[in-house]
């Protein structure tokens, strides 16, 4: 019995560290974002005010719409191609026989090894070559083939769970391998692609050295990049501005990891009652 409380307890007390840890750097943006003085643990006066977030979402000069709405639009677009391409290489994989079929997904990862500092200058030759520099093309190619991998190794996990009669079945009612894969395949792979929906969109929604490398102004530059650029009016750091602008940006990410959440968890669920 004194056994289980220890470890009743320690279980305990180590979860509640790993809240913690996790939620105090959040929360502590959330208290400097609101006050109009950062180091008020210093001067000891704290007052509450919202005058942050009214700045950043009326100043101009800082372009913070601008940068949300390019972080949004590249992330989409990259999620949007990923899965569509992963979706029809993993069903390929998955159920085709071709001479290359184990080494062509090892391939494709490990080119995903190689660091971005390695070739970000290639492409920032390249794009300025053929004029995509300060574009959503000079930052949705590069997260696509930086994503590429995760996302197909996610869906050949879940496109290798589902029996193959069920495409030779539909196969021998006359249904073409584009209708399979778009009517029974998907549908029963849905938790596995918006899994990968939702790890290439928030990957590319966070990443930073593309959109520095790849962009010049506040037309095509993300959220990383535009907050990293924040800058007072005699070069100080305006803290409040920053944590203000991170906690409006952080809600994307928050919103949409817990419908698509939702939606993966039940269909997990529901597929393992089934089976």
């Amino acid at each position: 019995m004194q056994e289980l409380s220890i470890k009743r307890f320690l279980i305990a007390g180590g979860c509640l560290f790993l809240v913690a840890f996790t939620l105090t750097p959040f929360l502590w943006m959330i208290v400097v974002s609101l006050t109009t003085e950062p180091d008020f643990l210093v001067t000891g006066n704290f007052t509450a005010s919202i005058r942050n977030y009214k700045n950043i979402l009326t100043i101009d000069s800082l372009h913070f719409i601008d940068y949300l709405r390019n972080s949004l639009i590249v992330s989409s677009l990259t999620a949007l191609t990923v899965t569509t391409i992963t979706s029809f290489a993993a069903y390929a994989v998955s159920r085709f026989r071709f001479p290359g079929r184990i080494i062509i997904p090892l391939f494709v990862l490990a080119i995903s090894m190689f660091p971005q500092i390695s070739i970000v200058g290639y492409l920032f030759r390249m794009f300025s070559a053929v004029g995509l520099t300060n574009t959503y093309g000079a930052l949705v190619l590069p997260y696509t083939a930086w994503t590429a991998p995760i996302a197909l190794w996610i869906n050949m996990s879940y496109f290798s769970q589902i029996p193959k009669d069920l495409d030779k079945a539909a196969l021998v009612d006359g249904a073409k391998r584009i209708k399979v894969l778009m009517k029974i395949i998907l549908p029963l792979a849905l938790p596995g692609v918006f899994s990968s929906f939702l790890l290439v969109f928030i990957m590319s929604f966070n990443e930073f050295l593309f959109a520095l490398m790849l962009t010049i102004d506040y037309t095509a530059q993300t959220i990383p990049v535009g907050i990293a650029l924040f800058q007072g009016i005699h070069g100080e750091i305006p803290w409040g501005n920053l944590m203000a602008a991170s906690a409006v940006s952080s809600v994307p990410l928050v919103a949409i990891t817990l419908l698509f959440q939702r939606y993966i968890v039940s269909g997990l669920m529901s597929g393992s009652v089934k089976a």
